[in-house]
């Protein structure tokens, strides 16, 4: 198995705002994870569209996988990685049905390291394995257990665990507020996978695209992110108020 490498956060970079008048107001602070065969660094880089869009309410953080994936094929980054693995090769599959997650304590670890040198995080966002990823943190903190709390997750080309291990986190429906993306022609992670993640949620906000396997940010569906992060934004506006109230 891939070893964690400790270098792998070198790429955790929040996105800086600091012209005008939205300098001095408070953000929602959101956790982003990539997908497979990517690293932080380069999933910021691949959706400006997205982080330009939520820049009003949303500070962005992107970390990387700690498992490094060899690319025997010359497809991926150079430095690829993987939150963890569904076969015994060291490879991952969204299609891979009953197979192990090796690695997967790791990325575990590595994200309460995260929260607790760079939270606390107002909400996960993840993109296909990256999505993933958080649905089963979601589910998990729906079981009470995670050591740290999100308030809110957003999906882009999500879908549920095939591995074995990760098939008991799933017997509860989850109340986290969640705004699931997908794209119609998604060969990848087919839109019948993505709606089997939104399943388990009590009351998602769904949108669809035509388009196929990437963090899509035009039209309505960018309407949609900045929708959901308004209503993310104003009830962390009205927590604050509460506490300040309930402090003086």
């Amino acid at each position: 198995m891939s070893e964690p490498n400790s270098s792998s956060n070198q790429s955790l970079s929040p996105v800086q705002n600091n012209k005008g008048k939205d300098a001095d107001r408070p953000k929602l602070k959101i956790l982003a994870f990539h997908g497979y065969r990517q690293n932080g660094a380069v999933f910021r880089a691949k959706i400006g569209s997205f982080r330009k869009a939520v820049a009003k309410y949303a500070q962005l953080v992107f970390i990387s996988a700690p498992h490094k994936v060899v690319n025997e094929d010359g497809g991926g980054d150079e430095d690829s990685r993987s939150w963890w693995f569904n076969a015994e090769d060291n490879t991952f599959s969204g299609k891979c049905l009953g197979g192990p997650a090796l690695g997967f304590e790791d990325t575990l670890d590595l994200i309460k390291k995260v929260v607790e040198d760079h939270g606390p995080f107002d909400g996960f966002m993840g993109f296909s394995q990256g999505a993933c990823l958080v649905g089963l943190l979601a589910a998990m903190q729906q079981k009470g257990y995670l050591p740290y709390t999100f308030k809110f997750a957003i999906f882009a080309s999500g879908f549920r665990s095939g591995s074995l291990v990760h098939k008991g986190f799933y017997d509860e429906e989850i109340t986290l507020p969640s705004l699931h993306v997908y794209g119609e022609s998604d060969s990848i992670i087919p839109k019948e996978m993505s709606e089997s993640l939104i399943n388990l949620f009590i009351k998602p906000i769904v949108a669809e695209h035509s388009g196929g396997h990437y963090v899509a940010c035009s039209g309505a569906i960018k309407d949609a992110y900045q929708d959901f992060l308004s209503d993310r934004y104003q009830e962390m506006l009205e927590a604050t108020h509460v506490e300040d109230e309930n402090s003086s």
